[in-house]
Parts: structure tokens; C-alpha cells; sequence
């Protein structure tokens, strides 16, 4: 057995910052189960999503995740903040280790466009080791919903998936078919922490490399600390999911080459088909629009007098 506690904290989340209310939950969180080993907040937690929080990082903001990180001697992922980078900002996740260094930061690769407007996509992975526990991975909120990157970052030898969340739209439902899809088709542990409020509608959940629900949290403040056990995923990825799948294996061993990844081959005709990424109008509202400006700029002739 390998154990390793991991707590999701899932708390209401303003547009300004949440720094020390998250260190009041983080606090209580390890007056109460001071066996946690590593905390994690949901996506964009610590200031919210408005693009002027952005700010440099290193910076003050992680300065202080760092310095609760060291306190507590635990792992820390703060969820995410907006990060200013070469004139460019980022959705960005600092992985804190217990002494208070950062060993990773993950930027976001796929930006919830077209509504996550000014933020640019990351391009780098952010796979890392707890010694003598096993790999972990971050991937944050809609890059789940592209199995290519849940495919990556287990093909590196991730065990775990921790997934800050922030949705507070209609499709959380969604979200969470595909968080235990993901689980399942990559036998990992898969941590999907959403915020409350500005944060997102909760539900967060947790879910073992068999595609088991491990806990399901409503729409409340609520603290996540669930100890998993490694060694469950490296008997599943031997074994097979539920003595069942083997699907990384089989992925492996395929000797199907797939053109839609190879630039010179692949055929996206269909997808070009689809139009621009952009928020859909109101039907009828870009013809009555187009209509209207085509009466500006070609005005009628005038109707013959008799």
C-alpha cells in the first residue's frame, strides 16, 4: 500500500482576494485532519477570474501559498490566478512543495473560449513527483474535456489528475461525466475541485482509476481530505480496470496511425466547415445586423415622383 491524503477544499470565492480566507479554510482544514499531506483549491480561487488581477509570478500572491505551504510542511496548489507573462496572461497553477518551493507552474492549455476571453493557452505539461508516492499531474477545468492532454500526462507516468475547477454554468453535469470518464479510460485518481459563488456552482468530486465516485459534494462549503492509495492504480494499470480494460496497454500496442495528429496528413475540412470560434448571436440577430448595415452603406434609390 501506498496511502497519500489529498484535500480539495471547495469554498465560496470573490472577485477580489480570497488569499486569507483560503488561509483561514486551509487552518481549520489541518485543525481537523492534520494527516492531509497536500491541498488543493479550485481553478482561479485566489482572485477570481477578472483579467486586472493579472499579475507577474513570481509575486506577492504565491508569496503567500509558498509561505502557508512551509508552515504546514505540505503540498499546496493555490487552484490558479491570472498571471502576466511577456505582455500575454495566463491561467496559471503554482505547485508548491512543503518546504515552499514552486517545482512547477501549469498554464492552462485550453482556455474556455470563446467566454475566457484574454487569456492565453500554456503549451507545457506539468507532470511531477512526490518522492517516494508516486506522479501527479495538473490539468485545469475545459483542458479535461480534450483527452489528448489526460492521454499525456498519464503516458508520463501521471498516477493522479488534480483538476481545479471553476464552473458555474449549465454543463457541470458534463463536467463530471467526463471527469469519471477520464478516471476510467486512464486509470487514475482524478481530483475535479470547483469554487462556490464567483468560484463556480460546486459538486466537486473525486473519483478512484476504476471510474468509482470516492465522494460527491453538493453546492456548500465543504472540506475534501480522502487518502488514496497508489499502488491500486499501478495493480489496475497491471491487472486491468476492475480485473477488466487494460486501455493504456492497448493504446500502446496499437499499430493504428492517427492522421488527425500528423499536420502533413490530416484532413480538417469538416472542422474549417464549422465557422469561427465565437459566441453564438441571438437567431436572426447578425441577418437583421448585416440587414441594417447594408441600408447604411447602400441606401435604396429614391421612389420615382409621378
Amino acid at each position: 500500500m501506498t496511502p497519500f491524503a489529498i484535500a480539495g477544499i471547495q469554498q465560496y470565492i470573490s472577485a477580489e482576494s480570497n488569499i486569507e480566507a483560503m488561509r483561514s479554510r486551509l487552518r481549520l482544514l489541518l485543525h481537523l485532519y492534520p494527516w492531509v499531506q497536500m491541498v488543493l483549491w479550485s481553478e482561479l480561487a485566489v482572485f477570481g477570474p477578472q483579467l486586472h488581477h493579472a499579475q507577474r509570478l513570481p509575486g506577492p500572491a504565491e508569496d503567500a501559498f509558498r509561505e502557508m505551504a512551509r508552515q504546514h510542511r505540505l503540498w499546496l496548489l493555490p487552484g490558479s490566478l491570472l498571471e502576466r507573462r511577456d505582455g500575454l496572461i495566463y491561467n496559471t497553477t503554482p505547485v508548491i512543495d512543503p518546504s515552499g518551493e514552486v517545482v512547477c507552474r501549469y498554464r492552462k492549455m485550453f482556455p474556455f473560449m470563446p467566454f475566457e476571453e484574454g487569456v492565453t493557452p500554456g503549451e507545457e505539461f506539468c507532470v511531477f513527483d512526490v518522492p517516494e508516492v508516486g506522479r501527479f499531474a495538473v490539468l485545469n477545468c475545459y483542458d479535461l474535456w480534450f483527452p489528448e492532454t489526460a492521454r499525456t500526462v498519464t503516458a508520463m507516468g501521471a498516477e493522479v489528475i488534480l483538476h481545479p475547477v471553476m464552473t458555474h454554468t449549465i454543463d457541470r453535469d458534463v463536467d463530471l461525466n467526463i471527469a469519471k470518464a477520464s478516471a476510467a479510460m486512464f486509470q487514475a485518481y482524478l481530483f475535479d475541485i470547483n469554487g462556490l459563488a464567483v468560484g463556480g456552482n460546486g459538486q466537486s468530486c473525486v473519483v478512484d482509476p476504476a471510474g468509482r465516485v470516492l465522494h460527491q459534494s453538493g453546492t456548500a462549503e465543504e472540506f475534501i481530505p480522502i487518502e488514496i492509495d497508489l499502488d491500486q492504480v499501478r495493480h489496475q494499470r497491471r491487472r486491468g480496470m476492475r480485473h477488466l480494460g487494460q486501455p493504456l496497454k492497448s493504446f500502446r500496442d496499437s499499430k493504428v496511425h492517427f492522421e488527425v495528429y500528423d499536420p502533413g496528413l490530416r484532413d480538417l475540412s469538416y472542422l474549417a466547415s464549422l465557422g469561427p470560434l465565437a459566441k453564438p448571436d441571438r437567431p436572426g440577430a447578425r441577418a437583421v445586423g448585416d440587414a441594417a448595415e447594408e441600408a447604411v452603406t447602400h441606401p435604396s434609390a429614391p421612389a420615382d415622383v409621378g
